[in-house]
């Protein structure tokens, strides 16, 4: 793994995007502490290794793209707005993630989404 990514926490949260609907699965998990938790409505994730390994083997769905619609740099971590789009850019559900950042690296993200916001 590379050295943690130096910078602001929103140019963190977008590299995180950008790594996962890229498919770099290496780079996701070098944005990501070991630590690393994600809590979400339907389970939480806890530790880098078993996020990146569901994201990469296990979602549902792996032809998606984060549109982000803001982002709340405010304070040591950020918030983004967006939705979660599929191969044809329909949208599948909107939602706000919550990051921590420390260190230059996500530590923990709590996501909440809606379900089809269509």
């Amino acid at each position: 793994m590379t050295a943690p990514t130096t910078g602001e926490p929103s140019a963190i949260a977008r590299a995180y995007y950008a790594a996962l609907d890229a498919g770099d699965y290496d780079r996701l998990a070098d944005l990501l502490d070991p630590e690393f938790v994600q809590r979400r409505p339907d389970r939480t994730f806890e530790g880098r290794d078993r996020f990146v390994a569901f994201m990469r083997d296990e979602r549902p769905m792996t032809d998606t793209t984060h549109a982000v619609d803001a982002v709340y740099p405010e304070g040591p971590g950020v918030a983004v707005r967006g939705r979660l789009l599929d191969a044809d850019g329909e949208e599948l559900f909107a939602f706000v993630d919550v990051f921590d950042v420390a260190d230059g690296r996500l530590a923990a993200l709590e996501t909440y989404a809606s379900p089809d916001a269509s």
